[in-house]
């Protein structure tokens, strides 16, 4: 029996068709002004392996996927009066019409790499504006919405059970949270089914018995489902950030317009998370599939990375986990490559039901996997055998094991190589067997060691990507370790080689006999920043370099020096600082007092954790991220720094509080020998998406910090008093 976890009810039940072997799926699809990325993939994965179990049943499947190409009437956007489509579109000097085909096209592209099969129709709601208007006029004709000028809302509270999808109550939605704010509306939750058209816009606009306007983001989906799938549906799919308000706005109105259930099982997959938090453009975490391929990846080893987890279960992605599913994909269609000729077909079937039988269990992938891959280990089993059962299994998995793996490399001189190799192995000379693997890499061939011998393949992009990093965790963690030296200087570097150097000399020329070791993550830079740390390093500055393979948020670049230093104090600098003197002694001398949690040369005050202004006192409450020390021992205490902040600002206030919690002060040191320069993080940045990141730092740390105002200066007894 094939049964889904059903979010209205919050159970598993099973999946039965209104109609005898023909079920309906709903997928709420892309909107079109911007690139996919793979968490928007992950979730229709699971709507495609929806698709491949109902088949097996016997069933006729009618899959529908809309294109929503007006923009989202999201809170953000409502505030601003704005539409995503139009303003990617003047951003770009083009039509919204152009914008949209463009994602679209892309959109179909990054779907067929992944292995997806494209939906039965794929409807664009700029194309079914009429039925929109139809489905609202039956909702005033039946006493569900209301006008107010040219603008008509639904009335949450003429619906009984609004709510009862997400698990809102009206009373919790009184207060509008997640809702549009709107004086007009009559009730918070209210949501938007036609908007009247601001003055002066006039693309995407379309005339209405209300006047000219466009449609709210919610009445899309009910009447392009009904278009193509009736007014009742099997099952209807998306991501859990659909469920409120999407999908519980697109349940009440589809069933107050027609008195029916409107779906029978609402299935939604969990998000995708990147470096430990979600993915999402506004967290700048996002890969696209084409981000996959340029780094040497097979977009079907995400697909593989997804069925290792439960589609309810939150995923973190990370290149690291990516590569092991590359490899473990590679060896499926090494082995899947054998001639299936002659292979027992009774065995292969075996397979297949184990693997279908996972999957009828509410998508039960990691079982399924876990069985192909016990298959494919199994040495009693004929090399034809398990060709013929991985491709078999492969109908409900999709991971295309059929194709030709990455293959053995043309004999030429790295087979001398590679013989020198396997004589030191033989002989137990591991160093020196080591440096002829790097030496095999080098020349574009990777070896792979087995019990039965060594095979030769192809390196691929991702092969020659591996001596860089993706996640802190990688690096030896050196917290507990003794000090080695007395100051490690953590930089992280995202292009500017010129700051770079600056920087990076100031630290050579005012080191003043102290013992120093720089560490630099290189985070995703461009590769002029090569030069500067190789000039660095050879000029005789105690330099270790970590390359990252993607933009890593501040936070987890950081952490890789927190976790490599070894260092009596950690100093945190940013590319735009310039030492002019000797900094080094005296923020040991400062830091050798046992009240003192951080010091640095500038430092903020707040008195309400809300506003923040720089502060020419000494005592302070946090010191400012641009060159803030510490001991390195006090990460032992406090642990790492917070990940989920992948902009600079507020880490540095953070991490202060996190000290001043701990009975700790700031200290600033005004006549530390420091100059800042352009300070390139903020400068570059889009002023838009600079105020979007900072905005996100904020919520995190003040949700984090917001009761805690008694670790202020201004609430100090003496400040009190004064």
């Amino acid at each position: 029996m094939f049964r889904l976890y059903d979010t209205f009810t919050r159970e598993l039940r099973p999946v039965r068709p209104l109609t005898a072997d023909r079920l309906t799926m709903y997928s709420c699809g892309p909107t079109v002004y911007r690139s996919v990325h793979v968490g928007n993939l992950r979730t229709y994965l699971m709507a495609d392996w929806i698709k491949r179990t109902a088949r097996a049943q016997g069933w006729q499947v009618l899959h529908v996927k809309n294109i929503t190409d007006v923009g989202h009437m999201r809170q953000e956007m409502a505030e601003r009066g704005g539409d995503k489509v139009i303003a990617a579109a003047l951003a770009a000097g083009r039509t919204p019409a152009e914008i949209a085909r463009q994602f679209e096209d892309e959109f179909h592209r990054a779907e067929a790499q992944m292995g997806i099969e494209p939906a039965d129709r794929f409807p664009r709601a700029t194309d079914h504006v009429p039925q929109m208007l139809d489905l609202i006029a039956r909702l005033l004709e039946r006493g569900f919405a209301y006008r107010v000028g040219g603008t008509v809302y639904f009335d949450t509270k003429s619906h009984p059970d609004y709510g009862r999808l997400s698990g809102n109550s009206m009373e919790q939605l009184q207060v509008g949270g997640g809702a549009e704010p709107d004086p007009d509306k009559h009730h918070p939750a209210d949501f938007t089914l036609w908007r009247e058209a601001e003055p002066g816009r006039q693309l995407m606009v379309w005339d209405s018995p209300y006047g000219p306007g466009f449609p709210g983001w919610h009445i899309e989906c009910s009447a392009m489902s009904m278009a193509y799938l009736g007014e009742r549906i099997d099952i209807h799919t998306g991501g859990v950030d659909n469920i409120f308000p999407h999908h519980e706005d697109e349940r009440a109105q589809s069933q107050a317009a027609t008195g029916e259930q409107f779906v029978q099982l609402w299935v939604h997959g969990q998000h995708l998370l990147a470096d430990g938090i979600k993915m999402a453009k506004s967290s700048g975490n996002v890969y696209t599939v084409d981000d996959l391929v340029e780094r040497g990846f097979d977009p079907l080893s995400f697909r593989l990375l997804c069925a290792t987890v439960r589609y309810r279960t939150r995923l973190n992605f990370t290149l690291a986990s990516l590569a092991a599913a590359e490899r473990g994909l590679q060896r499926l269609r090494r082995i899947a490559a054998a001639d299936p000729q002659g292979g027992d077909e009774v065995t292969a079937q075996r397979l297949q039901g184990k693997v279908r039988t996972a999957l009828e269990d509410d998508l039960d992938l990691p079982e399924a996997v876990a069985e192909v891959f016990r298959f494919a280990r199994d040495g009693g089993l004929s090399p034809a055998t398990r060709s013929l059962g991985l491709r078999r299994a492969d109908e409900f998995l999709g991971l295309a094991v059929e194709r030709v793996p990455v293959g053995r490399p043309a004999f030429g001189s790295w087979t001398s190589v590679a013989a020198t190799r396997e004589h030191l192995r033989a002989a137990r000379d591991f160093a020196r067997a080591d440096a002829a693997r790097l030496a095999l890499i080098g020349m574009r061939v990777v070896p792979e060691d087995r019990p039965q011998g060594t095979d030769y393949r192809s390196a691929t992009t991702m092969d020659l990507r591996r001596a860089l990093i993706s996640s802190p965790l990688e690096v030896v963690d050196q917290r507990r370790q003794p000090d080695r030296v007395e100051v490690s200087v953590s930089i992280v570097t995202q292009g500017y080689p010129e700051d770079l150097w600056r920087c990076l000399a100031s630290i050579r020329d005012h080191r003043h006999g102290h013992s120093v070791e720089v560490l630099v993550v290189d985070n995703d830079a461009s590769p002029d920043c090569g030069p500067v740390l190789a000039r660095a390093a050879s000029g005789g500055l105690n330099l270790t370099t970590f390359h990252a393979d993607h933009r890593l948020g501040e936070a987890a670049a950081r952490n890789i020096t927190v976790r490599a230093a070894r260092g009596r104090v950690l100093l945190i600098l940013d590319t735009g600082v310039e030492l002019v003197g000797d900094a080094f002694g005296p923020i040991a001398e400062a830091l050798a007092s046992p009240e003192v949690g951080a010091v640095g040369r500038w430092g903020a005050r707040t008195l309400d954790l809300r506003e923040f202004f720089d502060s020419e006192e000494q005592e302070v409450d946090a010191i400012d991220g641009y060159c803030l020390a510490l001991r390195r021992s006090r990460f032992g205490e406090l642990g790492l720094l917070d990940e989920r902040f992948r902009f600079y600002r507020m880490l540095d206030f953070d991490l202060c509080l996190n000290l001043r919690s701990r009975g700790l002060t700031q200290r600033r040191l005004p006549e530390l020998p420091a100059v800042m320069h352009t300070h390139r993080g903020w400068e570059d940045t889009d002023p838009d998406e600079r105020e979007r990141l900072s905005r996100l730092n904020f919520r995190r740390f003040y949700d984090h910090w917001h009761h805690r105002q008694d670790l202020l200066l201004a609430s100090a007894p003496a400040a009190q008093a004064g």
